[in-house]
């Protein structure tokens, strides 16, 4: 079993930063520690007039989450006027000690999902960062220090994929979240459900989103806002654009107009200024995508960005083209044409992914008479790579289980309990 961690840098591969891994008795007292501080960290009451304040700067997510906590997690009453002689109502009641396993590729935003709620609910947090960004956990811990939470209440723990099991498979820890890839997502479940606890498991995971622009969306704004939605952190999001469907009528003009915007691009050192594109985050990563694209390229796409444009490219941990037909996570569009909605609608729900899905419109009636028929967790219209706080984030199919953000997301890290008082016992 591996006993440490080292970050690689993507754009220049050198190592950044170690982290020693504990060992299963360390473990042990790490999760005992979490579990005690639980029971007092619990019946605190929500610090609703100074908390905001103190994470004013993390983002507005956490600052909505923090706005609506008290609403989303009080008492649920029954009115008596249904029963005369009884009082009732529904508790939400922490879990106890909630595992939230957070990605490299948005690790503040991702984090903030799960952890805000958690914490806001009553739970302790052990946040195991991805080892490809170890320290951004350690921050936002640093910062809760800072603030004032108890000790033990948040714990950032860097762990192998065997303690990670150990971890799910842990009587004290309660509640897991996870973010991340679908097979990764599996090998959680699976471990949790190896406790025979059955645990509560929320899975946010891979996605392959399409989009599909309509005959009379605005053309110059669709392209500009897809490429930002494909190539953005260099396609590196779980909601990032991975397919793009295209009316027949504007097909042309569309692909050649995005084509001229991406090769406005500059591949390179995300650090130096002016560029727009940078590495993917590992050198199998890259590798991974460049398969891809050469087995789409022999099935019969056609490659629209000249691999020449982006010299760097070349090397291992650099990737730029334009054409794939499985998940990605890299900067990938695939534009094809469509003859209307129905062809767009079919090919949007050929996928066993549904995170989200865009159409681009000027006409509202239409969009609208398209949503239900979209299998997708959201669904956009002329907008898409975007994470609204007051919504549900959630996915079908193979893009997991379970929600956060909005009010909802409260329900995930807690339980309901049901109180049943009857006020007028006989005598």
């Amino acid at each position: 079993m591996a006993s440490s961690q080292t970050t690689i840098i993507p754009h220049s591969q050198k190592p950044f930063v170690t982290r020693e891994y504990p060992s299963e008795d360390e473990l042990n007292a790490i999760i005992a520690a979490a579990a005690d501080a639980q029971n007092s960290w619990s019946k605190t009451a929500l610090p609703l007039s100074q908390t905001p304040g103190e994470l004013r700067g993390f983002v507005d997510r956490a600052n909505y989450l923090l706005s609506i906590a008290e609403s989303c997690l009080q008492d649920i009453p029954l009115t008596e006027s249904d029963k005369p002689g009884f009082r009732r109502y529904i508790r939400r009641v922490p879990y106890g000690v909630a595992f939230l396993i957070v990605p490299w590729n948005y690790p503040y935003l991702t984090t903030v999902n799960s952890l805000i709620p958690a914490l806001l609910a009553g739970n302790t947090a052990l946040l195991k960062p991805s080892p490809q960004t170890p320290l951004t956990a350690e921050r936002i811990s640093e910062a809760f220090q800072r603030a004032g939470l108890p000790e033990n209440v948040l714990q950032v723990v860097h762990l192998s994929p065997e303690l990670v099991k150990y971890a799910c498979r842990h009587p004290s820890v309660k509640y897991i979240s996870f973010t991340g890839s679908v097979s990764g997502g599996r090998d959680i479940d699976q471990a949790a459900a190896a406790s025979g606890d059955f645990k509560t498991v929320g899975l946010e995971l891979g996605g392959k989103d399409p989009a599909y622009v309509r005959a009379d969306a605005n053309v110059d704004y669709a392209v500009a806002e897809l490429v930002d939605g494909a190539l953005f952190n260099s396609g590196q999001s779980c909601c990032a654009v991975e397919r793009i469907y295209v009316h027949e009528a504007i097909f042309d003009e569309f692909t050649r107009k995005f084509v001229d915007l991406v090769k406005t691009y500059k591949l390179g050192d995300p650090t130096e200024s002016g560029i727009s594109l940078g590495p993917v985050v590992s050198v199998a990563s890259a590798k991974r995508i460049r398969d891809q694209v050469q087995r789409a390229v022999a099935a019969g796409a056609k490659p629209l960005i000249p691999e020449e444009l982006f010299p760097v490219a070349k090397s291992e941990q650099f990737l730029a083209m334009d054409v794939v037909t499985e998940e990605t996570f890299g900067p990938i569009a695939p534009i094809m044409k469509v003859s209307g909605d129905e062809e767009a609608v079919q090919l949007m729900n050929d996928s066993k992914y549904g995170l989200t899905a865009s159409v681009w419109t000027t006409d509202e009636a239409a969009f609208e008479s398209l949503v239900d028929k979209i299998d997708a967790g959201t669904v956009f219209s002329n907008r898409c790579d975007y994470l609204d706080p007051a919504l549900a984030w959630t996915g079908v199919k193979h893009s997991g289980r379970g929600i956060s953000l909005s009010k909802y997301g409260f329900d995930q890290v807690t339980r309901a309990k049901s109180v049943h008082i009857k006020t007028s016992p006989p005598p």
